[in-house]
């Protein structure tokens, strides 16, 4: 068979994909419900059925990077657990064309007893590596953990970082066709975090097919081409990224549970870090200080009319020197977090510099801002060169209170010009 004649295969086809779970309020109920002589007696349930997917068709063709969104306990683990085989559906069926990697619940599969170097061979194989494969990619999966001094001594000795940078650099390193990824973006520290992120970008660039799942929408938009939206079981939507993540968000809004467009892990900077701390951070970037200013004065919370005042924001970062020069970018929330405007320096084209030890600061200048009345909080955001890592943030960094002498209502004030057309 020809390569064109396998990549016109989809990578993964599921069809009336459904998964349905018995759930038992004793123990005892189980027993009783395998030995009920349903033929004698007729049938009686001693378990309440919870319907985690309903009838799901999906198709994902080699090199797809599809994004996954949907609220805690709409079945987006369960649809990523049932496409890498660790859930047998309850009926319908999924098939994947190709080697399969996912990272779910990383480390989920490791011996405690073993060492890393034990847990690496037996996680390897079970992925479907031949010795001759594991042999030659052993090292290079020791290096990226970063866990080479303790590779000999039993995992459960580890930290829980090393024991998830272990297991990312497993599941990263097995060349697979399929990545399956389920909020794992984030893992280990700072520098860690940064190199798998850049594995999977050079991994999606490579042409791989990836299922991301994720609570940032923002990755979600900038990740995936594609994006699926599964409330409650069913597939809500399908299609390109920008329209379904516009959807799912109004949906959260609707519902009052609005969910931040980049992940919850908060660091407020309003004050100076201590520079010792920071002055170099190695393989990361990370926030030093975040200002708001109103007439040139310092300020943590300004009362501004709308329409009249404007304020400038000033962020300060450090970064590692060896690392590109980062992105800064900054948003305006309601206090229940629908996210406003924002503003990023990448979609401006706008470069910060820095000094040769890796230090910026760079000001944003929000000139006579049109909000209409209300209460609004400014985050602010360092990622990386692409703008899609976050190497460090400052959520409600300060607040904004707008004051209007008006009556408009919502949230801007927009240029606009009444005229009259009565003819004659």
């Amino acid at each position: 068979m020809s390569f064109d004649a396998i990549n016109s295969e989809p990578a993964i086809k599921a069809v009336n994909l459904s998964k349905c779970y018995q759930l038992y309020q004793h123990p005892k109920d189980r027993l009783k419900q395998f030995l009920w002589p349903h033929r004698w007696l007729g049938p009686r349930l001693f378990f309440r059925e919870l319907r985690a997917l309903h009838d799901i068709d999906l198709t994902v063709m080699p090199g797809e990077v599809v994004g996954i969104v949907g609220q805690n306990g709409s079945g987006k683990s369960t649809l990523l657990q049932l496409v890498c085989g660790t859930l047998t559906p309850t009926s319908g069926e999924v098939r994947v064309n190709g080697r399969i990697a996912a990272l779910l619940e990383l480390g989920a599969g490791f011996n405690p007893e073993f060492s890393g170097r034990e847990n690496i061979l037996m996680s390897s194989a079970i992925m479907g590596l031949s010795q001759a494969e594991i042999a030659a990619r052993i090292d290079d999966i020791i290096d990226f953990s970063g866990v080479r001094d303790f590779i000999d001594q039993p995992v459960k000795t580890y930290s829980s970082g090393m024991y998830v940078r272990l297991a990312f650099s497993v599941a990263i390193n097995v060349d697979p066709d399929i990545l399956v990824i389920d909020e794992a973006l984030s893992v280990g520290d700072g520098a860690f975090a940064r190199k798998s992120f850049a594995r999977i970008m050079q991994m999606r660039d490579a042409g791989k097919t990836i299922l991301f799942c994720s609570h940032s929408l923002f990755q979600v938009e900038s990740l995936c081409s594609r994006t699926i939206w599964i409330n409650h079981g069913r597939m809500m939507m399908d299609g390109e990224s920008a329209g379904v993540v516009t959807a799912y968000q109004a949906f959260l809004d609707k519902n009052s549970n609005a969910t931040n467009t980049v992940p919850d892990t908060i660091t407020n900077t309003n004050q100076t870090v201590t520079p010792e701390s920071h002055e170099h951070p190695s393989g990361t970037a990370r926030l030093l200080k975040v200002k708001l200013q109103e007439n040139n004065a310092n300020v943590q919370h300004a009362i501004i009319m709308s329409g009249e005042s404007s304020v400038r924001v000033s962020v300060a970062f450090a970064s590692d020197p060896l690392l590109p020069c980062p992105n800064v970018a900054m948003t305006l929330q309601t206090p229940d977090g629908r996210t406003i405007t924002s503003a990023a320096t990448w979609e401006d084209q706008f470069i910060l510099q820095r000094t040769a030890e890796g230090k910026g600061e760079v000001s944003l200048k929000l000139d006579k801002i049109p909000l209409l009345k209300g209460d609004y909080l400014i985050n602010i955001y360092l990622m990386c060169e692409r703008g899609l890592h976050i190497y460090d943030t400052a959520v409600a960094a300060a607040t904004l209170q707008i004051k209007q002498s008006g009556r408009l209502q919502g949230y801007f004030s927009i240029p606009h010009r009444w005229e009259n057309t009565l003819d004659g």
